[in-house]
């Protein structure tokens, strides 16, 4: 960041969801005077933290992955991610039992997946290693051409660089013919696919570019941030609080007007002007709920017509004893899933056979659990928009455990001390459209710049960041989100002559 003797322009983040933090610490490393505005108690979003009676549980994400954004994020303000969080490497990197009466552990080193991958097919380790190969150049290219290089505007896409750099790369196609190019047998198929879930996906509707994210998987490895996914989010605030940014709790933006030279917010609590705004928030919600009907980017329509990623069924657990037939990250997977997407995707049913995962992470911190007892997550993806009305949620929560049990040989019906829940309906008090808890899927037409802009061009000064816009779902992305917004603000009021102009993000 550059000295500057300019006044400050004010920016108000609406939302502490990974990419309204992640927005913060970049404008306010530029020279903003940032105010993020949260309805709730917690920062966080979607990744917030219940605790009740001994038992801690993050209400959503719990995989983390991608270290290297982590480190580039922090490193973005001269900091490194172990000053606020400890992390440790899984290994097993997680769990599989299939509805077969088969289960694998996915050793963390190379050798060992490779003798898992041989074990279920000849040759398959060396596919493995060149399915790997090609997983590690689509991660690289990706990741420097499409995901931290911002490009909003078509004509952004015909780069030559890009186009040069993206030769060889298997881009379109799905991910499931691309996946059985290299293995033939179904389960290993779904080893390579299953990480499509954290992309709000499915094999059948992912382009085959997302083969990356086995190299996330197998090669970057999976870890665990000590107190949970909540300890990154308190890491990444601090930051935000170390570069200045104010934060306030409880406070619910109700709407936004455009000013002569401004934006008004307004709150339960009364109005604000800012100079500009960057909503953390899904924008469909943003349109409906915050803006005139004059400033809409988007129609009705344009949101009817999206592909969600799925919603959840999540069961938060506290459970009596131990589980040493679980993993800290497990799979229960039937031998063929298709029906269960299907049902997310096409017939937008609860499933009659569903793929699920349990999270258990006491089993690697003893500080989520009390004494004698484990933590436990169960998250099953269902279609957005079903209906989920008590009597149906407590059907559904019979039949899961009942599966759980079946086929993990894991009963705990009679050792639950403390539950809550969450489904579609939670999800959508986000202001996630059909109750998605995730985003936009990552779809062919839902990829790059099929997704919302990081501008509204409707109302000038507001910005987007989050899992509905560019570069897509998940924390990693979020956070790179959020400097993609963050950009997009000081290059306009460097166009505009602002208080940002002589301003600009970090690019050591």
């Amino acid at each position: 960041m550059q000295d500057t003797t300019l006044d400050s322009e004010s920016v108000v983040v609406v939302g502490a969801g990974f990419g309204g933090l992640s927005a913060a610490c970049h404008l306010a490393d530029a020279g903003a005077d940032v105010t993020v505005l949260e309805r709730r108690e917690q920062l966080g979003g979607v990744a917030g933290r219940i605790e009740r009676d001994g038992f801690r549980f993050d209400t959503g994400p719990s995989w983390y992955l991608m270290p290297d954004t982590f480190e580039r994020f922090f490193a973005r303000f001269g900091r490194r991610p172990e000053t606020y969080y400890s992390l440790e490497r899984l290994d097993p990197n997680y769990r599989v039992f299939w509805k077969d009466g088969d289960s694998a552990s996915v050793p963390a080193d190379r050798q060992g997946q490779r003798d898992l991958f041989e074990s279920y097919e000849t040759g398959a380790a060396d596919a493995l290693d060149e399915y790997l190969a090609g997983a590690s150049e689509a991660y690289e290219v990706g990741m420097e051409e499409f995901v931290y290089e911002d490009r909003p505007r078509w004509r952004d896409w015909v780069d030559p660089d890009l186009l040069r750099a993206a030769r060889g790369l298997t881009l379109l196609g799905s991910m499931d013919d691309h996946v059985s190019a290299h293995v033939d047998h179904p389960k290993l198929r779904q080893l390579l696919e299953y990480t499509l879930v954290f992309l709000g996906g499915s094999p059948y509707n992912t382009p085959a570019l997302y083969s990356l994210m086995s190299h996330v998987d197998l090669n970057l490895g999976v870890y665990y941030p000590e107190g949970g996914v909540r300890a990154v989010v308190d890491g990444i605030a601090q930051v935000a609080r170390e570069l200045g940014v104010t934060f306030e709790t409880g406070s619910e933006v109700t709407g936004l007007e455009r000013l002569p030279d401004g934006l008004l917010v307004s709150t339960a609590d009364g109005e604000r002007e800012a100079d500009r705004v960057v909503a953390n928030a899904p924008p469909a919600h943003v349109e409906r709920d915050l803006l005139p009907p004059s400033r809409h980017d988007h129609g009705t329509d344009y949101w009817n017509d999206r592909t969600y990623a799925p919603s959840a069924f999540m069961l938060y657990l506290g459970v009596e004893g131990e589980l040493p037939e679980l993993e800290h990250h497990t799979l229960v997977l039937p031998t063929d899933w298709r029906g269960h997407f299907e049902s997310i995707f096409e017939t937008s049913a609860w499933p009659e056979d569903p793929s699920y995962y349990v999270n258990v992470p006491s089993r690697t911190d003893d500080t989520v659990a009390p004494d004698g007892h484990e933590t436990v997550v169960v998250l099953v993806p269902v279609a957005p928009g079903l209906d989920d009305p008590p009597t149906v949620r407590a059907r559904f929560r019979e039949q899961v455990l009942d599966d759980l049990a079946e086929h993990t040989g894991v009963d705990l019906r009679d050792r639950i001390v403390v539950e809550e829940s969450a489904c579609v309906t939670e999800f959508a008090e986000f202001g996630y459209p059909q109750g998605s808890a995730l985003g936009l899927a990552h779809t062919l037409r839902q990829t790059g710049p099929f997704r919302p802009d990081h501008r509204s061009d409707a109302m000038p000064g507001l910005y987007y960041t989050g899992s509905f816009t560019a570069p897509g779902i998940g924390m990693p992305m979020t956070l790179v989100s959020g400097e993609h917004a963050a950009q997009a603000v000081v290059e306009d009021a460097a166009n505009e002559g602002g208080a940002l102009a002589s301003l600009g993000l970090r690019s050591d």
